[in-house]
């Protein structure tokens, strides 16, 4: 039997009694063969099987008394299923530099960063009138786009109130994240109608909506595990750089992703005019798709099915989508750069893999 023969059964003996979230993340990379790094993704499951049962079972009491509102409702459908969790392993993972535990404390933080994740997931899908998210409906099409918001909003407020009674030190940082994020949603809702190819609009973009809360969790988790000021803002850059590759990755899989793998909606950010990495290229090679683009992004109908199946084809045959994948690998590669700096030892290998798992990924 195969070594990837092996590590198949290895996660399938595993996937009723563990935790969901490294699971999935090794059977992604199983797919698409990368083997080492799934193997390792394996045993960081072993070895942090019972902090992430812990992780999610804190993360199944958010929700007190779904009853209580439809908001609460519409938050608690979509933390019940369960995404990667990449955000809240990288804050445990940062704290394990030094040794550190996986106390209260830590919980509470990586905790936050999922919760401000799951928030930003429940706006979006409204502003982009997201109809599947997970593989099944979203938030807003089963309560509504309004509980939606609301939804959203409690779980901001519950991350800055969890966060300033576990570490006040925090507060602001993370704070100064969710600015970020609103700031980078309204330049990218404003960009929309105008598609314009600008590469700086798009890194600020992406800086704000995702690199930002990668950077807080993977900084914060060094800051917990009372690292050197220095080693916390290194690992704050690995964030950064970790962040660019998983957007840019799911820049790809809009255009080339199976939506029975992705959960969501394909070509949504293409029917919405959104200013991507693969749609940048393309419009700069190509006259007559920047203008497809243009009109597509101005408009008021939904392009129809036959017209958006063409403009991929086309977009494809520029390259953007291989190229998509080679600024990704770009991102990987500073991140790994920056990590290789931090101290040796299995968080570090383990971060590694999550980095290398980022950027294979096909959901």
């Amino acid at each position: 039997m195969s070594n990837q023969s092996n590590l198949r059964v290895t996660v399938t003996d595993h996937n009723q009694k563990s935790d969901p979230v490294l699971t999935t993340l090794a059977e992604t990379t199983q797919r698409n063969r990368v083997v080492d790094v799934a193997s390792r993704l394996a045993e960081m499951r072993d070895w942090l099987r019972n902090d992430l049962v812990e992780l999610e079972e804190g993360l199944s009491h958010i929700v007190q008394d779904p009853q209580a509102d439809l908001a609460w409702a519409a938050a608690e459908y979509l933390l019940q299923k369960a995404g990667k969790r990449v955000r809240p392993i990288c804050v445990m993972l940062a704290a394990q530099m030094s040794d550190r535990a996986f106390d209260h404390e830590v919980k509470q933080v990586a905790i936050c960063a999922e919760l401000v994740h799951t928030a930003t997931l429940m706006h979006d899908d409204v502003i982009d009138q997201g109809e599947d998210r997970r593989g099944r409906p979203t938030a807003r099409m089963v309560y509504g786009n309004a509980a939606s918001v609301l939804g959203g909003d409690h779980l901001l407020v519950d991350a800055l109130q969890r966060v300033h009674s576990t570490n006040p030190a925090l507060t602001g940082s993370l704070l100064g994240v969710i600015a970020d994020m609103v700031h980078a949603e309204a330049l990218q809702l404003e960009l929309r109608k105008s598609f314009r190819p600008d590469r700086n609009l798009y890194q600020q973009v992406v800086e704000g909506k995702t690199a930002a809360l990668f950077r807080w969790a993977l900084e914060s988790g060094g800051q917990l595990g009372n690292l050197a000021p220095e080693q916390a803002t290194l690992l704050g850059e690995v964030g950064a750089n970790l962040g660019m590759t998983f957007q840019l990755i799911d820049d790809k899989l809009d255009l080339c992703g199976s939506p029975e793998e992705t959960g969501k909606d394909t070509c949504l950010d293409l029917r919405e005019g959104k200013l991507t990495w693969p749609l940048i290229l393309a419009a700069e090679r190509s006259p007559s798709l920047l203008l497809r683009l243009r009109h597509i992004a101005g408009s008021d109908h939904d392009p129809k099915v036959g017209e958006i199946a063409q403009m991929v084809e086309e977009i494809r045959n520029t390259g953007a989508i291989e190229d998509t994948q080679a600024e990704a690998e770009r991102f990987a590669q500073l991140a790994a750069n920056a990590l290789k700096k931090l101290p040796s030892g299995r968080a570090r290998d383990a971060l590694q893999a999550v980095i290398q798992t980022a950027l294979h990924r096909s959901r």
